[in-house]
């Protein structure tokens, strides 16, 4: 039996945007850190949460925003993760962000293993809501906001810095059209038949299978002439996502007018593996450098 509406109502989770914040952390000089606020709920699974990187309030002016999605092949990763290789920093990269005068949203959304596409993007899109909603009560800029992602995570950062408003976007290694990527990849290593690869998992089928579904999961789709600016970073022996795919982005992207820079890293893998903590650093660092040009008022 259902129970009745007004009981329906009564028993609802409170809406995400009134719940009370939770007391600041303070992993780093200058950061304050509101660790797991829920930013929405959905059906049948855990409440979805961020973690909120602040500076600290000697800070005058609102700051801008960097959204920050994780990797992980979207069947897998953690919102305190930025990849592999930035894994142990300490300061970690977000609180460094916060400390160079960024409010860091870093998200979950839903995976692959509990919701098929578009819930990413929608999971993403509700924490873009939940911060403008917000904004005012933590003393953010949300008007200058910048999406950031690695792997899949940059997937789902390109997808939302094409659908919303947004004042740029950065891309680590991420792939950005489905239905090229199998042919991308050297012979014999993509089955594009095959209902099991992570890009299949994402869709609900074979990429060869569903190519609408596999194009309507890919940014190059959603490329228009009034997209932000992109920085999109790509190793060049990227054996998991074909650097092919970053180049394909900027080149759409470029094509229609739109402030792309693309970069090849020589030597990177996947995570950027092969470089070293210098090389790595000089990635994190032009990332940064870019951010504040695209959140800087002019």
């Amino acid at each position: 039996m259902s129970p009745t509406p007004d009981l329906a109502a009564f028993l609802a989770p409170p809406a995400p945007e009134r719940l009370p914040l939770p007391a600041a952390a303070h992993p780093a000089p200058g950061v304050r850190l509101l660790r797991g606020v829920p930013y929405a709920y959905r059906a049948g699974i855990r409440p979805l949460e961020l973690d909120l990187w602040l500076p600290d309030e000697t800070h005058r002016r609102p700051p801008p925003v960097v959204l920050y999605l994780h990797g992980g092949g979207w069947r897998a990763g953690t919102r305190a993760d930025m990849g592999p290789r930035l894994r142990h920093w300490s300061p970690s990269p977000f609180a460094r962000l916060a400390q160079a005068g960024f409010a860091v949203a870093s998200v979950d959304y839903r995976l692959s293993g509990e919701a098929i596409y578009p819930a990413q993007l929608d999971d993403a899109t509700a924490a873009l809501g939940w911060l403008h909603a917000r904004a005012d009560e933590l003393g953010l800029d949300t008007r200058r906001t910048l999406s950031w992602g690695e792997s899949a995570g940059a997937h789902l950062a390109a997808l939302l810095a094409l659908t919303t408003s947004m004042s740029g976007c950065v891309v680590w290694y991420g792939p950005t059209d489905l239905t090229t990527l199998p042919g991308q990849c050297p012979p014999g290593t993509y089955d594009a038949s095959d209902p099991a690869t992570r890009e299949a998992l994402l869709i609900g089928a074979a990429l060869s299978d569903a190519p609408e579904l596999a194009r309507a999961a890919s940014p190059v789709a959603h490329a228009h002439a009034s997209a932000p600016p992109f920085l999109i970073l790509h190793g060049t022996e990227d054996a998991l996502i074909p650097p092919a795919q970053g180049a394909q982005l900027a080149a759409t992207l470029h094509q229609l007018g739109v402030h792309t820079d693309f970069r090849s890293v020589p030597g990177a893998d996947h995570g950027w593996a092969g470089l070293t903590d210098d090389e790595v650093e000089r990635c994190f660092s032009a990332s940064v450098d870019f951010a504040h040009a695209c959140t800087t008022p002019h």
